[in-house]
């Protein structure tokens, strides 16, 4: 029997939209991993839907290739900062790592976060310009932005003396030579086998293993991915679980282990230290948690799991067109929904609130839970989502504390004194400020997530969509004080029925509108912003009375703008503490969360 391969695990990393996905998809088709004849989805590895139309990665997945002899384990991660904490849990699992740069915009912070951690860890890093074939690329001035990146990160000397590669992903070619428009991806194989080292691991010791991802399949259960870090796992060993401090959690048999051959993962007998894996036989170990043979009581050191800063109130739909468009409306649906996505997902918890009809989300920022809500919309839910609030600590006196984050903002410098200004009003200091070429300012701040929800969409008009914001988790600190809200107060429709031209004309006047004629109303739904800073109660259904002295046609050619809509993110950063977000499969409207203007009025005084 021959002995197994020659390994190489490697993460690649790079920034949101910069060709990652893209190239991993060249590399399966030219190492033979796709048949030519085998039909293949654009940019493979972004199954979800989601990450498609994003065109982001949300969930990190191990693939395999074999090349010339050699197996590759690739890692992909993702590279916005809500998923970040997976980034250092997936880094564990890899030997080198390639960083994804575009030939145009450079190294990007979110770069910066999983770059540093990587440094950290010792990798050796290649250095891949992808997309060398744009117009405006400016390949060296890159490389020079990468070189002061690792000398800022505090790369060694080794980490600093990287090789280079120009590709481009799409018409996939690889070179040592910048000024090369051809070829393949030969060159890119190569150097991962000569530069990455084999994994320096123990395969004689007792068998360990990291759990780094976890996920649940219909048929295994629970089903948890790492790297074997020492020994060999064979079907139906026994094993368990220790937690962070060394205690056992659980123990079980390896009833089934998967490894990774291109995008599927197939069952194997056994696997040996170094090999990425899935392994399924237990159900409660989870992420950060040592799987070993059952002799071993030393936990392998783990990140901690970065905790939850943000929590949203996810509640049964009870609008009057509750039930019109989901499949899927009832407490219980909801419930066992939430808890299989707390299941594979570490960073969300969620608590059941007294009455039943509702559940406490928490997780780590707006977007990771906008895509929770998208998908739960796109599979038939109907929910009433609240306001996001930030999750308050205390420190060892008692005193309150918030989290942090940290912002780095590239702007036009024509917008920079606008953005400071937003910033200064939503409590955040300015650490640093500094031209980043082209007519940009690249300005870092420290701010507390609380000002920054909603801030997003007011930032794309600010910038008129030309700013970049890229927000990381940075700590719990002192508690900053009373940060003010939204300014306007809304228009809230005084009845049920269908908004018409007559009405609605009179209305623009006194705001924005965010609904347009024949659009189905209800009793206390936000219609539009009021120009003024108090709510105010409409009739958008009111119809002209017709007498015997006015023809019915004369003034009805009422031109109307059309309403604003707002994407789910806008309308949940939108909304204030007393509103909520209906979402349905078909719909996003915005409501009071008490619908009864007589009831709201009891509801506000007793706040008062």
């Amino acid at each position: 029997m021959s002995g197994p391969l020659p390994l190489r695990n490697i993460a690649i990393i790079a920034h949101v939209d910069h060709g990652k996905t893209t190239l991993v998809d060249q590399l399966f088709r030219q190492s033979g991993t796709f048949r030519d004849n085998q039909r293949v989805e654009e940019r493979a590895m972004d199954s979800n839907d989601l990450e498609k139309e994003r065109g982001i990665t949300i969930l990190a997945k191990p693939t395999s290739i074999e090349w010339n002899g050699t197996r590759i384990n690739i890692v992909d991660t993702p590279g916005h900062a809500d998923f970040g904490g997976e980034v250092e849990r997936i880094l564990s699992m890899v030997d080198g790592v390639v960083l994804l740069v575009d030939s145009s915009e450079g190294a990007m912070p979110q770069t910066k976060f999983v770059t540093g951690k990587a440094l950290a860890l010792g990798l050796k890093p290649i250095v891949v310009v992808n997309k060398v074939d744009r117009p405006d690329e400016r390949i060296q001035e890159v490389l020079d932005e990468v070189f002061d990146l690792f000398v800022s990160l505090d790369a060694s000397d080794e980490q600093l003396d990287f090789p280079v590669l120009y590709a481009s992903g799409r018409n996939g070619y690889a070179s040592d030579d910048m000024n090369r428009r051809e070829g393949t991806l030969e060159p890119m194989f190569q150097l991962i086998v000569d530069h990455v080292p084999p994994p320096a691991l123990e395969v004689d010791a007792p068998f360990t293993f990291l759990v780094t991802l976890l996920d649940r399949d219909n048929f295994l259960g629970r089903v948890l991915t790492g790297r074997v870090t020492s020994g060999t796992v064979k079907v139906n060993q026994p094993i368990h679980a220790l937690d962070m401090d060394g205690n056992v959690i659980e123990t079980g048999r390896a009833s089934k282990i998967l490894s990774f051959q291109g995008l599927d993962r197939v069952p194997v007998e056994e696997a040996r230290a170094g090999d990425i894996i899935s392994l399924a036989g237990l159900s409660v170990a989870t992420v950060a948690n040592t799987i070993a043979d059952t002799t071993v009581r030393e936990p392998i050191k783990a990140q901690p799991i970065d905790p939850p800063t943000l929590s949203m109130r996810f509640a049964v739909n009870d609008s009057p067109m509750a039930g019109r468009e989901g499949t899927k409306v009832t407490s219980r649906m909801i419930r066992d929904r939430l808890e299989r996505e707390a299941e594979s997902n570490v960073a969300i918890k969620i608590t059941e609130s007294a009455d039943k009809d509702s559940f406490e989300v928490a997780g780590r920022g707006e977007l990771q839970l906008g895509v929770l809500i998208e998908t739960m919309r796109r599979e038939g839910f109907e929910l009433g989502i609240s306001r996001p609030r930030v999750l308050f600590g205390t420190d060892e006196n008692g005193n309150r504390t918030e989290p942090y984050e940290t912002v780095l903002i590239d702007v036009d410098e024509e917008f920079a004194g606008t953005v400071v200004e937003k910033m200064a009003n939503r409590k955040a200091e300015m650490t640093d400020m500094r031209p980043s070429g082209g007519g940009k300012t690249r300005i870092s701040f420290v701010a507390p997530s609380r000002g920054l929800i909603g801030y997003h969409g007011e930032f794309l008009s600010d910038t008129r969509g030309t700013g970049i914001m890229n927000r990381l988790f940075d700590k719990y600190g002192p508690y900053k004080g009373k940060i003010e809200g939204r300014k306007n107060g809304v228009l809230i429709s005084n009845g049920a029925g269908e908004a018409n031209s007559y009405a609605l004309g009179p209305l623009e006047e006194r705001g924005i509108l965010f609904v347009g004629v024949g659009e189905a109303l209800y009793e206390g739904m936000i219609v539009g912003e009021n120009a003024k800073p108090e709510d105010l109660e409409v009739n958008p259904m009111k119809s002209k009375q017709l007498t015997n002295f006015r023809a019915s046609g004369k003034d009805d050619a009422v031109r109307l703008t059309p309403p604003k809509v707002m994407t789910l993110e806008q309308a949940i950063a939108y909304i204030d503490e007393d509103e909520m977000v209906e979402v349905t499969p078909k719909n996003i409207r915005l409501r009071k969360a008490i619908l009864d203007p007589n009831e709201r009025k009891k509801a506000s005084r007793k706040k008062d």
